[in-house]
């Protein structure tokens, strides 16, 4: 299993967020996501955060909270296992990524952008304060099947 991370820094209403579309072969191809990547070896979950946010955005996070994980279980990829972060502290200036295209949206917009059917799970979860979570998506190709929460199957 994979893992990864994936962080939605927060000002003013908004999120960081990232469109995917200048990767060839992306399984994310023009979806909005947060930013985020996978693990290097040795990294923490905070590592790889902080290294991934920095690298992608050119921004320093100095304020952030490990929200859930989110367990990715698909026919087509490789499971993962995603480390879920907000953040509403960092510093500098967001720099061109090469992954696609920044942008800070409204969170009354976000629902409306192409991204994940689990992706709205979870980002519904972190609109609010709340314990950490255990979110488990099952995929067939780009359809999501199921999703459990803490365990529990989820209604979506």
């Amino acid at each position: 299993m994979l893992h990864s991370t994936l962080c939605y820094l927060e000002r003013d209403g908004q999120y960081l967020m990232l469109h995917r579309v200048k990767k060839q072969n992306d399984a994310n191809h023009d979806k909005w996501i947060g930013v985020g990547g996978k693990f290097e070896e040795g990294e923490s979950p905070e590592d790889c955060v902080t290294r991934e946010v920095w690298e992608e955005t050119g921004l320093t996070l100095t304020d952030y909270a490990y929200r859930g994980v989110v367990t990715f279980v698909s026919d087509r990829w490789e499971g993962e296992y995603m480390h879920l972060f907000t953040a509403t502290g960092f510093t500098g200036q967001v720099k061109e990524c090469d992954e696609g295209q920044l942008e800070w949206i409204s969170k009354e917009k976000l629902m409306q952008l192409p991204m994940w059917a689990g992706d709205r799970l979870f980002l519904e979860r972190i609109a609010q304060p709340g314990p950490f979570f255990s979110l488990k998506l099952r995929y067939r190709g780009e359809t999501l099947e199921g999703a459990w929460l803490n365990g529990k199957p989820l209604n979506f």
